[in-house]
């Protein structure tokens, strides 16, 4: 049958990207799952981290979300997260700046919500900060 599944990431901004895969791979919150052609249809929420998709070609396309859902139908993954990022277009120094302030503020402990806050941007930059490292790693190989 089909070796490949359509895949689609799409932040609250903009479609991210369209294309075909022949395996995904995402961080859902009970841990890490693939996904190949024929999958058993799926609903998953997802924790900050990285989407690998794999093609025919036998290229890998990488992408950071920071979080969201996932949902297989089908022939189709849709990755629906309020931020979504070619790994390619993040930024290093604006990952680690934004770790700085956040760890910044966990050390200042102050009110709930403001440490909530700081401990979601925190969990956001290190998984972008793995993102940018999986993907200097890959193209070194």
């Amino acid at each position: 049958m089909a070796n490949t599944i359509k895949v689609e990431i799409v932040s609250a901004e903009e479609d991210v990207w369209s294309g075909e895969g022949t395996m995904v791979f995402a961080p859902a919150e009970m841990g890490e799952i693939g996904i190949a052609p024929q999958h058993a249809p799926l609903l998953t929420r997802l924790k900050p981290g990285e989407i690998r998709v794999q093609q025919d070609s036998g290229d890998e396309q990488f992408f950071y979300v920071s979080g969201g859902l996932l949902e297989v139908q089908g022939h189709l993954v849709t990755v629906l997260s309020d931020t979504a990022v070619r790994a390619d277009d993040l930024d290093e120094a604006a990952a680690l700046e934004a770790q700085r302030r956040a760890e910044q503020a966990l050390a200042d402990r102050t009110g709930d919500m403001e440490l909530a806050k700081a401990k979601a941007e925190l969990i956001q930059a290190a998984a972008q900060l793995r993102a940018i490292q999986k993907l200097r790693g890959k193209g070194r190989a």
